[in-house]
């Protein structure tokens, strides 16, 4: 109960602080004390009446800074007019410092002296105005580098988020759409077969809506996909191709982004075995060392392809997908490579997991 209080506590705190207002506020009550402080110190005068000089100062130089941020860097610097903005920076400056010392001189009315100090020491005064001015202009340039800075770091993440969303809802359906049409098939020819790959479909489709909502998955977790894709595929190929599946090094807690090895070999099965080909063959190898993972697939290709079916467009986006969110996941960590030979078709990735 006592921490609830403490967080409740310490986040009214935050909310109060953060406001424009406030944080504002306390600066120029702290400049003041500062300066108070620094003056009493080096004029040898009480703090009292040093605080009854010096919080003209402070009501100067506040409207100097907030003439500035708010209405000369807006409407001249920002739009980058800059020698209109330095005129009328200095102007502000030579103007401003004049009407502070005719202030105190009717101020030390009283002190003769004092009133002569100012009118010869006039020059001096520019220096702290056209200071304190300059680096309100400093602090305003930074503060709105790092808000854009975030801000574009911020919309990158959410375009990054909403992109990686709609690539892999893209991926989902279009191996959910290749698996039902080899469950239609095997259904058609009522073999006994089709409850073997409704058992391993429910299993991949377990992983792929539960575990696949996650940035990242085990990569044992995607291996045994793999594994199960495999097995779906040899049930519905049989004879007619051999597959090899070959993992090496030790997988232990390793972390991927889920479904970015299946577009390839649901491209090795669909464009290497399903274009007349009675007996073919599909390689795949997984090397794993450390946070290094190397992906090798290699599938035989007929001697000559069908003419392509432009009318179809719901296929051959896997490829496309997976190259993309390669670069949004792994940028500048991983390495593709194709070759695409006149018998055979390969593919090698290698990724670099420790992100």
């Amino acid at each position: 109960m006592s921490t609830l209080v403490g967080q409740f506590i310490r986040s009214r705190i935050f909310s109060v602080l953060s406001q424009r207002i406030v944080y504002h506020t306390l600066f120029w009550a702290l400049f003041l004390v500062a300066a108070t402080s620094l003056d009493a110190y080096t004029s040898g005068v009480t703090f009292r009446q040093s605080l009854d000089n010096q919080y003209i100062n402070v009501i100067i130089y506040a409207g100097v800074v907030y003439m500035n941020i708010f209405y000369l860097i807006p409407n001249y610097l920002a739009q980058k007019r800059f020698l209109t903005y330095f005129g009328l920076f200095i102007l502000i400056v030579l103007t401003v410092t004049p009407i502070k010392v005719v202030i105190y001189y009717f101020k030390f009315s009283h002190i003769p002296n004092a009133q002569e100090e100012l009118v010869n020491q006039m020059n001096f005064y520019f220096i702290p105005t056209f200071l304190i001015a300059t680096s309100s202009t400093l602090i305003k340039i930074v503060i709105d580098r790092v808000r854009h800075l975030r801000e574009m770091q911020e919309l990158e993440t959410q375009t990054m988020q909403s992109e990686l969303r709609f690539l892999k809802s893209q991926i989902n359906p279009h191996f959910l759409f290749n698996t039902l049409n080899n469950l239609y098939a095997l259904t058609l020819k009522k073999s006994d077969l089709a409850p073997e790959i409704v058992l391993k479909l429910s299993e991949m489709m377990r992983y792929m809506l539960y575990e696949c909502n996650e940035k990242q998955v085990l990569l044992s977790k995607e291996v045994n996909y793999l594994q199960n894709h495999l097995d779906l595929e040899a049930l519905r190929q049989g004879s007619n191709v051999e597959v090899t599946f070959e993992v090496n090094g030790q997988i232990s807690d390793q972390k991927i982004a889920p479904l970015m090895f299946i577009p390839f070999l649901e491209n090795s099965f669909k464009h290497g075995l399903s274009h007349h080909i009675s007996q073919g063959y599909i390689k795949i190898q997984l090397d794993v060392k450390d946070q290094t993972v190397r992906l090798f697939i290699e599938n035989s290709k007929p001697e000559s392809l069908p003419l392509p079916d432009h009318s179809r467009r719901s296929g051959g986006i896997g490829l496309v997908n997976v190259r993309r969110r390669l670069d949004l996941l792994y940028p500048g960590k991983y390495e593709l490579r194709l070759n695409d030979a006149p018998r055979t078709y390969a593919i090698e990735l290698t990724l670099n997991l420790d992100s």
